[in-house]
């Protein structure tokens, strides 16, 4: 029979986890802290430990560096209420064999109880500890997050982002340089979809004086900026096929050719990219190159909408209000009531974590606090009424009736819409719409007819 330490303060977890290995035919032991657990370690030594992170006195953490001491120690499962980058990464360098987001699913954990039970776990390298967490949040779709990034930070292999507009890939995008082989390297973010095709080349290799008509000077490029850190390519998808060969060619051969340049110059750095796009799909219609997907996506992450994780809608209300509040010069107020928050989990979050940001300073900005919701109400009917994706306060511009037109035709109305509603201006409607500006113009060439016309003729 397997013997298994369960240390948690709260005394009802302590229980349901301690009585569902039993019922599984496990000998369990149970400690309500770290001291205690130190002291049933001294007495015994279990086949398993299962650990709270955060408990008076001590941590999980601090146990689990403890236990990894040992000599054959054994495999250690970790529990908590407050998921982040920086205690998964840690926990993953010092050999955890697993971390659980609370509330968890008990067939769940007595899954990963038998795993554990039957391997040990390997010692990842390690990753440098850092100031505040970077990404808020304990929903298990998020913790997956967190403990991919400390599985996969300190291995040297490009990694591929995929989430919604606003969901934080450059901030996973940070965690994985924080954490990688090379923090104190630079971190050079580029933003694919934000550059011409015309330019994209020299932004990435960088150029010689000369090169073209404006290059006055020399230019290093993102890459060679990024030697010996991170170059995070963000909105991948974007890049045109032409230059799509030209960054495989980068990504085989680790040699950067700047425009203008006679001789190529070695780089080394590490690939992070992201998109909101489906790739995969991308691929099947020809649209971006088998080759070039397989490279970028060493191991891939996807981030949850923040629809997907709304329970963790209160912890980030909290953390945008200190934030702003501290970055507006503003006296800390109390928490967000009751009605403030209904209103912000009925809300569809369109925008993401980027949306709820910004409707969090808008209160903070215009009432001090999170207590209006009248104010919060008109906040929020404001940013319906630009946000992407099809909201409602868009769609009162469109009528559909039987016949049923073609997807196509629907695409085109609803940016008619858009730009009808911007009044032309094709950078906001690009902005609505979720989509960069050259897409929205390529989209616009396609479209024939005078109305669209006229419409192009707006900023």
């Amino acid at each position: 029979m397997k013997h298994i330490l369960v240390v948690d303060d709260d005394l009802a977890i302590r229980e349901m986890v301690a009585m569902a290995l039993e019922k599984s035919g496990y000998r369990v032991e149970r400690a309500d802290g770290y001291a205690a657990a130190r002291a049933a370690l001294r007495k015994f030594r279990p086949d398993l430990i299962l650990s709270d992170i955060y408990m008076p006195g001590g941590n999980g953490l601090d146990l689990l560096k403890e236990v990894r001491e040992q000599a054959d120690p054994p495999p250690l499962i970790l529990m908590t209420a407050k998921g982040s980058i920086e205690s998964a990464a840690e926990a993953m360098k010092d050999g955890v064999f697993d971390y659980l987001a609370k509330p968890f699913d008990l067939e769940v954990m007595l899954e990963r109880v038998r795993a554990a039970l039957k391997e040990q776990p390997s010692v990842l390298p390690g990753a440098e500890d850092g100031p505040g967490s970077m990404i808020v949040g304990s929903h298990p779709s998020i913790v997956e997050v967190y403990k991919s990034i400390g599985r996969v930070a300190p291995m040297k292999v490009p990694v591929l982002i995929y989430g919604e507009t606003g969901t934080g890939k450059e901030l996973v995008a940070q965690g994985l340089h924080r954490f990688g082989p090379h923090p104190n390297g630079p971190f050079v973010p580029v933003h694919c979809g934000a550059i011409p095709d015309t330019l994209i080349e020299s932004e990435l290799f960088g150029h010689r004086r000369g090169a073209y008509t404006d290059a006055k000077t020399d230019r290093r490029g993102a890459l060679a900026q990024a030697n010996g850190g991170t170059v995070f390519l963000d909105e991948i998808g974007e890049i045109s096929p032409t230059f799509q060969v030209k960054l495989l060619r980068f990504l085989e051969d680790g040699l950067v050719l700047p425009l203008g340049a006679e001789k190529p110059e070695s780089v080394d750095v590490r690939v992070v990219a992201a998109t909101h796009r489906d790739l995969k799909a991308m691929v099947a219609s020809g649209t971006f190159r088998q080759d070039l997907y397989y490279r970028l996506a060493g191991y891939e992450i996807s981030i949850p909408a923040l629809q997907d994780r709304i329970s963790d809608l209160p912890t980030l209300v909290t953390h945008f209000q200190q934030r702003f509040h501290r970055e507006l010069g503003q006296p800390e107020s109390g928490p967000a009531t009751k009605d403030v928050l209904a209103l912000l989990a009925a809300h569809p979050w369109p925008g993401n974590i980027r949306e709820l940001g910004h409707v969090i300073r808008r209160m903070i900005i215009e009432t001090g606090a999170l207590e209006d919701a009248v104010v919060l109400r008109k906040i929020l009917g404001a940013v319906t009424s630009v946000e992407p994706h099809g909201s409602p306060a868009m769609f009162t511009h469109m009528s559909f009736q039987e016949p049923f037109v073609s997807l196509e035709e629907m695409e085109r109305t609803y940016i008619l819409s858009v730009l009808t509603h911007t009044k032309g201006n094709k950078t906001e409607a690009a902005r609505i719409l979720g989509i960069e500006r050259k897409t929205l113009s390529r989209k616009l060439r396609r479209t024939e007819g005078d109305a669209m016309e006229d419409l192009e003729g707006g900023e």
